[in-house]
């Protein structure tokens, strides 16, 4: 009965009777997120799920929600993508799981996914950190999003920092003969 992608994003659904009105009500996946969502059983769009859609969206991201219903069934969403983006918090893992073009989100990236970006891009490109603070590289970025995070050249600094500290005590650990 629940065929359509859009469950896989939601707990397998409980009957509540809420003031004599008989619901599923779905939980949502997502870790941390305690939402639930109600479809009546009473009204003629029983099988809508809209409202599940909707909520998904929300939460996973429109393209997370899109990626699932290009897949072949809810139970392909949740091995290969739900998995997915819960053990990598991206989509991009689900789209590399299908041979193509790579495809880019329409969502603007949190701080913390920018300064990550920034400081692989600064490292692979051997750029010098000052490269933020460019007017190139400021109106690039800005272009219909002048309000645009972007980190000053001491936080890219400190960042490469805490990431070559981070990564040395990793390899010490394990070069370390027990």
């Amino acid at each position: 009965e629940w065929h359509s992608p859009i469950y896989a994003f939601f707990e397998n659904p409980k009957v509540v009777n809420e003031g004599g009105r008989l619901a599923h009500e779905f939980k949502c996946h997502k870790w941390g997120c305690a939402a639930k969502v109600r479809c009546y059983l009473d009204t003629k769009d029983t099988g809508s799920t809209g409202n599940l859609r909707k909520h998904a969206q929300s939460c996973w991201g429109i393209a997370v929600v899109n990626a699932a219903y290009n897949a072949a069934s809810a139970d392909e969403v949740r091995k290969a993508i739900i998995l997915n983006v819960l053990k990598d918090g991206t989509i991009s893992v689900a789209f590399k799981l299908k041979k193509g073009l790579t495809t880019y989100s329409h969502h603007q990236h949190t701080r913390e996914q920018t300064k990550a970006e920034i400081v692989c891009w600064v490292l692979e490109s051997l750029h010098p950190f000052s490269v933020v603070e460019d007017r190139g590289f400021q109106c690039l970025m800005k272009t219909s999003r002048p309000a645009y995070y972007i980190p000053s050249r001491w936080t890219v600094s400190h960042n490469v920092r805490l990431i070559f500290a981070h990564t040395h005590n990793c390899i010490t650990k394990m070069l370390q003969v027990s």
